[in-house]
């Protein structure tokens, strides 16, 4: 049993509801979806009081079970104008299971920005958010740990997120407390300022109780067990997201130079110094943590702590998506550039893929050189000072794309697209194209998948059956990069919930649930006023050869649809 709170902010009024058994197995993405066609919201201005911000954590969180501490933070995007489900770890979905709350939903919005304090005991009160105004993410981070102290978890609107900037992302804590964990894409953090909540702050107090706690101690250790035996997932354990580069780089689908090369080393004889393996032991040599954990519980241990030349930490974590649209995109060429410009953008809270693709289209532009550092900084202090440029910025690719007149504009629902060129990685770029999520590829990544002599309709039913997958680990609390687990294991994942929840759910149950979200998001969407066109790839994509494979994208819409609504059946 758990609390649905909401709250009333124009008011600052709160209600609470006893949510139980099967609803409370429907959690994340399926929630998200489920709350925001009933609210009408697909019709509202999303930066609107109107607007409904919703976070949701899993019926597994506030445990240790590997993989269960995911939030979902959803609204419609006010970058895109469809559905958004922003995901992310760190501690927050962890208090929110420890403190028996489900899902917190925010209508209305404060008059004047303001924290929103929640302790163990039940109280709510809202606290004057002026001391933190104007402070960047560590340092507002900072103030908020000394005040409330260790034992609890934040959700924190940084600096672009005041001024509505739309490539603003929501930081939570890591397990050490810093804000480096993000809900990113999307806009979500615009839609949290636009509600002028400065931060939100939740004590984490013990494991929330269950119906069969000792069941569900067994599925903990039974999962975890499965984990520790997949050689995929050492892999990641080993190297860290970082990794995905290695493959990418090789295969010829890694974005380079705002996605006009698909490789940035294609010799034997030379070093991928972006690459998981390089990283690894360079990190490893400076005394660096090669593997850390984003949320409590985690036994993948995926991110890192990356450390420069003189032993000290510049950035935690360096994952994939940052290197390849923050890095190669913008022609960086050494992870030490990605690391200093990805901790000024979290120090920002920003979304590191919308800002890679921006400032690759801002030197398509001319308004920088490829690989040229010292513009990517000026790019982000601009958008720390909110002046004109930085506002500008800050608006995300599609916007500063049209804004400067570029032809190659690298955008699907006028989202970013990340770090797989969909010409060569084909599979995600049909889940791309197909999920309402806009350019997203924790919708049904594929990146390894071989498309040599497939057909369309082969890759878009495994994009199908990915998205699937993904969608119901969102819509659980889970993390897809245990979904070599989860998804063999229905079974498992239900005997967790059954002993968690009490409930007689079968193995088909979590297979339904991420159907059920994609249509839900999918009917959002065309409530919304989307189209098959917004569903297209950006034209150059069609017709510009990647090198070095020279292909171009060869699935369209039409075909992809009718595939999808055959799927769907």
């Amino acid at each position: 049993m758990r609390k649905h709170l909401t709250f009333d902010l124009t008011n600052r009024q709160s209600t609470s509801e006893t949510v139980e058994g099967n609803d409370l197995a429907r959690a994340g993405r399926w929630l998200i979806a489920k709350n925001l066609l009933d609210a009408g919201a697909a019709t509202l201005d999303p930066l609107s009081p109107e607007a409904p911000m919703i976070f949701s954590a899993g019926p597994l969180a506030g445990t240790n079970f590997s993989n269960a501490n995911r939030l979902s933070v959803g609204c419609k995007s006010p970058l895109t104008g469809g559905i958004k489900e922003a995901n992310s770890g760190g501690t927050f979905a962890f208090a929110m299971g420890q403190m028996e709350i489900s899902t917190i939903t925010f209508n209305g919005a404060f008059d004047d920005w303001t924290v929103i304090r929640m302790t163990k005991e039940g109280d709510i009160t809202y606290e004057d958010a002026a001391p933190y105004m104007g402070k960047s993410n560590f340092e507002a981070a900072g103030m908020l740990n000394e005040k409330y102290g260790a034992k609890t978890s934040y959700a924190l609107c940084g600096p672009v997120g005041e001024y509505l900037g739309l490539m603003a992302a929501i930081a939570f804590p890591d397990p050490e407390g810093d804000p480096t964990r993000f809900a990113a894409r999307g806009g979500v953090g615009a839609v949290m300022g636009s509600k002028k909540i400065k931060a939100i702050v939740i004590d984490t107090v013990k494991m929330p109780s269950f119906v069969d706690r000792k069941g569900v101690m067994k599925s903990v250790k039974e999962y975890g067990g499965k984990l520790g035996e997949e050689a995929a997932i050492k892999t990641f354990s080993d190297y860290g997201t970082a990794i995905v580069a290695d493959l990418t780089n090789k295969i010829g689908g890694l974005p380079v130079n705002n996605f006009s090369m698909g490789q940035q080393v294609n010799s034997k004889e030379q070093t991928f110094e972006m690459g998981g393996t390089f990283i690894h032991d360079l990190n490893k040599s400076r005394g660096g943590e090669t593997t850390h954990a984003c949320m409590p519980g985690c036994l993948i241990r995926c991110s890192n702590n990356f450390h420069g030349e003189d032993g000290e930490s510049i950035t935690a974590p360096l994952e994939y998506e940052t290197i390849g649209l923050m890095g190669t995109n913008c022609g960086l060429t050494h992870p030490d550039q990605v690391a200093r410009v990805n901790q000024i953008a979290n120090d920002l809270g920003i979304d590191t893929i919308e800002a890679g693709c921006t400032i690759g289209v801002l030197m398509e532009a001319g308004e920088g050189e490829f690989g040229d550092e010292a513009f990517m900084v000026q790019v982000l202090e601009d958008m720390r000072a909110g002046n004109e440029k930085g506002r500008l910025y800050a608006q995300g690719t599609q916007r500063v794309g049209e804004h400067f007149k570029v032809a190659r504009i690298p955008t699907i629902k006028k989202q970013g697209v990340s770090a797989y060129d969909p010409r060569v990685i084909e599979v995600t770029g049909i889940s791309m194209m197909l999920t309402a999520q806009g350019a997203d590829h924790t919708a049904g990544n594929q990146p390894g998948f071989p498309c040599k002599d497939k057909t369309t309709e082969d890759l878009a039913i495994v994009s199908m059956d990915s998205q699937m997958n993904c969608a119901a680990a969102d819509s659980l609390g889970l993390c897809i990069f245990g979904r070599s687990v989860t998804e063999t294991n229905s079974q498992l994942i239900v005997d967790a919930l059954n002993a968690a929840l009490g409930t007689s759910l079968v193995p088909d149950f979590v297979a339904e649930l991420g159907i059920e979200a994609l249509k839900m998001e999918d009917q959002f969407n065309r409530d919304a006023g989307f189209t098959a066109a917004d569903d297209e790839l950006p034209d150059f994509f069609n017709t510009e050869p990647l090198a070095p494979t020279n292909k171009t994208n060869r699935h369209q819409v039409a075909e992809l649809h009718a595939i999808r609504e055959s799927w769907w059946g």
